[in-house]
C-alpha cells in the first residue's frame, strides 16, 4: 500500500493499520521471524473482498452517481466488512486497482467509483462535488419533509383529542400549527422538486455523454473496418463471383450430359420410330378370350310394344306345352300389363 494515497485515513486507524504492516515487512525481510500475535493479510482474499464490495455498490441505489459518502458506503458494506480495518483495507485495495478514489471535502470523506467494471476512476472534480452536494441537499430535504409530515399528523391528533375533551381553544391552536406545518411542507416540496429536476438533467446529460462516446467509438471502428473497402472493389468482387458462378453452371451441365462414346442420336428420328410403333400396336387384334356365354337372339326378346292379345296368346302356348293348364272358352280373359 506504499504507492496508495492513504492520507484520508484518520491518524488512529493509520497507526493501527499501516505502521504494523510496514514494521512486519521490515522484520520479515530482516530476520525471517514473524511474531505469533501479528496480523497478516491474505492478498488474494483481499482482492476477492474488494470485488465483492464493488459489485455490492454497483447493484445498490447509490450507484446512480459515482460519488458517495464514505459513511453511506460503510453502512452498505457492513455485511461484507464486519470491522473498520477490513473496510479500509478493501478501499485501499480498490484504490490500488484504480477503481475508487477517496477525497475529504469540508470535513466529510467522499468516495468516487469508476464508471465501469474495467474503467479507471478519474480524479474528483468540481462537477462531482457539486452533484454530491445536490444529492446531499435532496436527502436533507426529504428527511425534513418526512419529519414535518409526522409533526402535522401529531398536531392533528392533538386537535382531535382536545375537541373530544371540550377544549376548543386548544384544538384551534393545534389546527393552526398543523396548517403552518403543511405550508412549510409545500415550500420544501417545491425546493425538493427543483433539486430533483436538476439532478435528473445531470443524469440525462451523463447518459447523453456516454451515448455520444459510444457513437464516436463506433464511427472510429467503422472507419477502420472500411479502410480498404471501396465501391469499385466491391463491384469487381461481385463480377468475379458472377463469373465463377457461370463457370460452375457450365461445368455442371457438361458433367450432367455424360459420356456418349461417340454415338450421337437424332431426337426427331427417335420420335418418328416411336410413332410407327404406336400405330402398329393399334392395328393388331386384341388377344382377348372368347365369350363363354351364348349370344342372345335378338328376335327372341319380347318387344315391349306388343299388344295384350299377343301376350295372352303367348301365355296360352306356354300353358299347353307344359300340360298344366287347359284353355277354356268360358274362362275370363285376364288383362296383363306389359312390364317395363
Amino acid at each position: 500500500m506504499a504507492s496508495v494515497d492513504s492520507s484520508w485515513i484518520s491518524w488512529g486507524v493509520g497507526v493501527f493499520l499501516l505502521k504494523p504492516l510496514k514494521w512486519t515487512l521490515s522484520n520479515v525481510l530482516g530476520d525471517n521471524k514473524v511474531p505469533a500475535e501479528e496480523v497478516l493479510v491474505a492478498v488474494e482474499l483481499l482482492k476477492e473482498k474488494a470485488e465483492e464490495v464493488y459489485r455490492l455498490y454497483q447493484n445498490s441505489p447509490l450507484s446512480s452517481h459515482p460519488v458517495v459518502a464514505l459513511s453511506e458506503l460503510s453502512t452498505l458494506c457492513a455485511g461484507s466488512c464486519p470491522d473498520e480495518r477490513t473496510f479500509y483495507l478493501v478501499l485501499l485495495q480498490l484504490q490500488k486497482e484504480k477503481r475508487v478514489t477517496v477525497l475529504e471535502q469540508n470535513g466529510e470523506k467522499i468516495v468516487k467509483f469508476a464508471r465501469g467494471p474495467h474503467a479507471k476512476v478519474s480524479p474528483v472534480n468540481d462537477v462531482d462535488v457539486g452533484v454530491y452536494q445536490l444529492m446531499q441537499s435532496e436527502q436533507l430535504l426529504s428527511r425534513k419533509v418526512e419529519s414535518l409530515s409526522q409533526e402535522a399528523v401529531r398536531y392533528k391528533e392533538e386537535a382531535r383529542r382536545a375537541c373530544r375533551a371540550g377544549k376548543k381553544q386548544l384544538a384551534l391552536r393545534s389546527l393552526k400549527a398543523k396548517q403552518r406545518t403543511e405550508k412549510r411542507i409545500e415550500a420544501l416540496h417545491a425546493k425538493l422538486d427543483t433539486v430533483q429536476g436538476i439532478l435528473d438533467r445531470i443524469y440525462a446529460s451523463q447518459t447523453d455523454q456516454m451515448v455520444f462516446n459510444a457513437y464516436q467509438a463506433g464511427v472510429g471502428a467503422l472507419k477502420l473496418s472500411m479502410k480498404d473497402v471501396t465501391v469499385e472493389k466491391a463491384e469487381s468482387l461481385v463480377d468475379q463471383i458472377q463469373e465463377l458462378c457461370d463457370t460452375q453452371d457450365e461445368v455442371s451441365q457438361t458433367l450432367a450430359g455424360g459420356v456418349t462414346n461417340g454415338l450421337d442420336f437424332d431426337n426427331e428420328e427417335l420420335e418418328k420410330e416411336l410413332y410407327i410403333l404406336l400405330q402398329d400396336t393399334t392395328k393388331e387384334p386384341s388377344d382377348l378370350p372368347d365369350n363363354p356365354h351364348k349370344t342372345f337372339d335378338t328376335d327372341s326378346v319380347p318387344n315391349p310394344r306388343i299388344s295384350d292379345a299377343e301376350l295372352e296368346a303367348e301365355l296360352e302356348k306356354l300353358s299347353l306345352s307344359e300340360g298344366d293348364l287347359v284353355p277354356s272358352s268360358k274362362s275370363p280373359k285376364r288383362q296383363l300389363e306389359p312390364t317395363l
